[in-house]
């Protein structure tokens, strides 16, 4: 179980650090991707765009 709480946070933080590339492709304002602000500072937590591409990197890997 712990290890798939590592592979969530290293997603997260991979999608958070793309996050200005992938929202030219709409990833990002999926619903279920929330924005807020907390101790003046703007968090995003990327949940759905994080299963958008874990499907897509899956069938990739099922593809290859």
């Amino acid at each position: 179980m712990i290890r798939w709480l590592i592979v969530v946070f290293l997603a997260l933080v991979l999608i958070n650090g793309l996050a200005p590339f992938l929202r030219k492709f709409g990833l990002g304002r999926l619903p279920g991707d929330f924005h807020f602000r907390l101790f003046g500072r703007e968090w995003f937590i990327p949940l759905a765009s994080t299963v958008a591409l874990s499907l897509l990197a899956s069938l990739i890997a099922r593809w290859l």
